[in-house]
């Protein structure tokens, strides 16, 4: 069975994980650098759905390993790992075809465009023995645990309020994007603003109980949106995202005692350090941590899960989480009310 032969190459390389690569999106100019980067992985095969645009992609990027169908690469025994570049609305299907054929899948933000989908593509990962990841690389970066650490210090207690923004003004490049296009998971919450519901979860750790959100809709997508979440114990969050704003990526986390302050939070500048902000009452404080690549580093996580065996749950109930939460925003935005979220079991 497929199952078994993959997992069985992989054990034999042990050190290695071997991907491949279903699409040829622009995000891959990323990914591919960072698996060629990272210690414990390799890039070995591409998949597209036309012959032409898979031969100018290996040609780019030196891989002669090309596949004309994605059940094709999936077949192959000695691919470890899918990189899933593909519009969100096909996640659902590949994620869970890929883990059918035993292979792990660090599948591109948004994990999926419905709670039930990111579930189901969980479960298939779970059943299979494979690790689930969505591409979320700020939360590798060494900045990341750094902040909590600090907002989860006594010095911040209680935590009140977390506000986070990530827009970009590209309205001009957007005809003929899959970011305008409804039923390809298109809209700004999806893109730019998954990030900053990620980083509202990252601090409070648990999903809110109620949540308000407006948007400006544009041939069925939002092209911007803003929220507010209400969690228990008088803590409160507010996002804003979109496609129509200059660019800005920041979020703040306050608490009775201190804020910490990022700038660039989903990707720091270039440089030696990647700095952030600690403010109690008029003294301010700069924190600089080691700079890294995150992308590798995301990688080299992922892939030391899945060549261990030891699957970390961590990645795929954070994905549900974010995916459900965002859920909740589009359907408050759309019907313009207040959507409750059920308690925690």
């Amino acid at each position: 069975p497929p199952l078994f032969i993959a997992l069985t190459s992989m054990s034999e390389s042990n050190q290695t994980l071997r991907f491949g690569i279903l699409g040829t999106a622009k995000i891959t100019r990323r990914l591919v650098p960072a698996i060629r980067e990272a210690a414990n992985a390799e890039l070995c095969a591409i998949a597209s759905r036309t012959g032409e645009s898979a031969k100018a992609w290996a040609q780019q990027y030196a891989c002669d390993r090309i596949y004309v169908s994605y059940p094709e690469l999936l077949a192959q025994p000695d691919i470890d790992a899918i990189y899933l570049p593909l519009p969100p609305s096909l996640h659902r299907e590949w994620t869970i075809a890929a883990a059918d054929a035993g292979k792990h899948v660090l599948c591109e933000k948004p994990l999926a465009l419905t709670a039930a989908d990111a579930e189901a593509m969980a479960a298939a990962c779970a059943a299979n023995g494979v690790q689930l990841m969505d591409g979320v690389m700020w939360v590798h970066h060494d900045r990341t645990p750094a902040m909590k650490r600090m907002i989860d210090s006594a010095d911040f207690a209680p935590l009140r309020r977390v506000t986070a923004a990530f827009s970009i003004n590209m309205m001009d490049e957007l005809q003929g994007n899959f970011r305008l296009d409804p039923a390809l998971g298109g809209g700004g919450l999806w893109d730019l603003g998954y990030y900053c519901v990620r980083a509202v979860l990252w601090a409070f750790a648990e999903l809110p109980r109620r949540v308000y959100a407006t948007a400006r809709f544009e041939g069925g997508v939002d092209l911007n949106l803003s929220a507010i979440m209400w969690f228990d114990d008088d803590r409160m969050a507010s996002i804003d995202c979109g496609f129509d704003t200059a660019f800005r990526t920041w979020m703040e986390v306050a608490g009775g005692g201190g804020s910490l302050v990022c700038d660039r939070f989903t990707r720091p500048l270039d440089g030696p350090t990647a700095p952030f902000y600690i403010h109690h009452g008029f003294d301010d404080a700069k924190e600089e941590i080691p700079n890294h690549d995150q992308i590798v580093r995301m990688i080299e996580t992922f892939a030391a899960s899945a060549l261990s065996g030891d699957l970390d749950p961590r990645w795929p109930r954070e994905a549900i989480d974010t995916v459900r939460l965002c859920e909740a925003l589009l359907r408050s935005a759309h019907d313009g009310q207040a959507v409750e979220l059920p308690a925690p079991a």
